[in-house]
């Protein structure tokens, strides 16, 4: 597919939107957007560190839902990584991804000083 978890040029670093996978290769967390959110950070938080930054180093992240009304759940896990960060977020609501049983998708933005 031609594409990169994260890529960094110079001091920005993106991190792909990643889906709740397993090393197994399944769906982790089915039915739970907060344990789906949680493998996602943990996801993104590995590749961050493999580009050179960190949790702190974030400055945007975006949510996909497909449930919008589950923000909350999200929004936990989030806080639960970010709180003392506080980047710009964006919550959105997608009408599915490409296996049904993901229910949210995470995209990270960072800038190193």
């Amino acid at each position: 597919m031609g594409f990169s978890r994260a890529i960094r040029r110079g001091v920005h670093i993106a991190v792909a939107g990643t889906a709740p996978i397993g090393d197994d290769g399944t769906t982790v967390g089915q039915g739970g957007v907060y344990a789906q959110t949680v493998r996602y950070l943990d996801i993104a938080e590995a590749a961050l560190k493999a580009a050179g930054a960190s949790p702190g180093d974030v400055v945007r992240t975006r949510i996909m839902l497909t449930d919008v009304s589950r923000w909350k759940e999200a929004a936990r896990a989030h806080g639960e990584r970010f709180a003392s960060v506080r980047p710009a977020c964006t919550f959105v609501e997608v009408s599915r991804f490409i296996d049904p049983d993901w229910l949210v998708e995470v995209e990270i933005d960072a800038v190193l000083d």
